[in-house]
């Protein structure tokens, strides 16, 4: 998945390693113990592991609307980081004891229905909805990411690692409206869309999946209260608003 470049992500917690309690202070083998935990991470980890392969698979149709060569070979390059995240995750999954292609399968249609729902009608579009897509979820799996044993954050992180998208849809964004101003409002109301759908898509995953929505709203892994949900989502829109002035758009 992609994320901002922004020192100040929504994932910036006042969190530390010296301050983290329970399950957060705890290693896989040891926080594993508790069944609820360990079925909270098999769907946190099928989730984004199906959440990569979908990134692979739009990244690769999206480079068919690239404009350049040079274009088409980046995307590929973003492409290839993907699936490489999403061999970590399905080898972790496989590690723990658990079948990747079960774990995956309660989040296909979700997925699935964001992408139909916001498919790109060119190339600008496929641009914004990576970088701003992509960097809603990853904002949002960071933020649970702080509230899991230290095996299983340390992977979640790394796999959420920019895989350059950010810089380089920024930069052709702000040089298509520099090019044509009017290409602005027509990104800004994509843009919009795109948030919505997505804060969408998060809540009905978790919704749908109670050890996942336990860990959220508590009793699981050190979870937020349901103020604290609250604050979360807060965080994400304004890293949402920051990404949308690095493209030169309006929130």
């Amino acid at each position: 998945m992609t994320s901002s470049d922004s020192p100040d992500n929504a994932a910036e917690t006042s969190e530390t390693p010296a301050t983290r309690t329970g399950v957060a202070a705890m290693d896989w083998a040891a926080a594993s113990a508790d069944p609820q935990y360990r079925a909270a991470v098999v769907d946190l980890l099928g989730a984004l592991a199906y959440g990569e392969l979908a990134a692979f698979e739009r990244l690769a149709e999206d480079a068919k609307l690239a404009p350049t060569m040079g274009d088409k070979a980046e995307l590929a390059k973003m492409a290839s980081a993907e699936f490489h995240h999403f061999e970590r995750l399905r080898d972790r999954l496989a590690e723990i004891g658990e079948e990747p292609t079960q774990a995956m399968e309660p989040f296909v249609a979700a997925y699935d229905g964001f992408h139909k729902q916001t498919a790109p009608s060119d190339w600008l579009e496929g641009l914004v909805k990576a970088y701003v897509g992509d960097s809603i979820a990853s904002d949002f799996y960071r933020e649970v990411a702080a509230r899991l044993d230290s095996d299983t954050r340390a992977l979640v992180l790394a796999v959420l690692d920019d895989t350059g998208h950010g810089g380089f849809a920024v930069e052709k964004v702000r040089a298509a409206i520099e090019a044509d101003p009017r290409v602005g409002g027509r990104l800004a109301l994509w843009a919009r869309r795109l948030m919505g759908e997505a804060l969408s898509q998060s809540q009905r995953v978790v919704a749908d999946r109670d050890a996942l929505s336990t860990m959220l709203v508590g009793g699981v892994a050190d979870g937020f209260d349901l103020a604290e949900v609250g604050r979360m989502f807060s965080r994400i829109t304004e890293a949402h608003t920051k990404r949308m002035a690095a493209l030169g758009l309006a929130a």
